[in-house]
């Protein structure tokens, strides 16, 4: 029989300043990999189809060296509303210290109203790597080589 010793998230500090009137982003659930950014906005913005609009949410945060946040788009409103994060995901550099804006686009045909508080994208945090380019004449072989896009088939 096998046994999982239990899995334990840290946690790690993020600064954040609200310049909003909308509560911080939290974890639905806990288990969730993915906080809700709102909108904080003084009047609606109506998204026309095919329309883009940054979407202020009152938020600056002071990620850790080594660190990003990813803005992503909710499934929720992209299902119902067409509606989703144009550069998704969307990068918060850990040296950024302006407003976290999403970028939202409205891929369906009819309008779609933004309001006050709307959760209108999720925020995930996530480490991630520098690298260093190495100039080189060739590279290893591999199964797949040069194979790219739909090399593979459908089926």
């Amino acid at each position: 029989m096998l046994n999982f010793a239990p899995y334990y998230m840290t946690m790690i500090r993020i600064k954040v300043i609200n310049k909003g009137h909308q509560q911080l982003p939290a974890y639905a659930t806990s288990q969730s990999a993915g906080m809700d950014l709102r909108a904080n906005i003084d009047t609606p913005i109506v998204l026309q189809p095919m329309e883009r609009r940054l979407i202020p949410t009152g938020l600056h945060i002071a990620l850790p060296a080594g660190f990003e946040a990813q803005v992503r788009p909710r499934s929720g409103l992209a299902l119902k509303h067409g509606l989703t994060v144009l550069n998704s995901p969307g990068t918060v550099d850990a040296d950024y210290r302006g407003e976290i804006m999403v970028l939202l686009i409205n891929l369906s045909n009819a309008p779609f109203t933004v309001n006050d508080g709307e959760r209108i994208a999720q925020m995930v945090i996530a480490r991630h790597e520098q690298a260093a380019f190495a100039e080189v004449e060739e590279l290893d072989e591999t199964e797949r080589g040069e194979g790219g896009y739909g090399h593979t088939g459908l089926k």
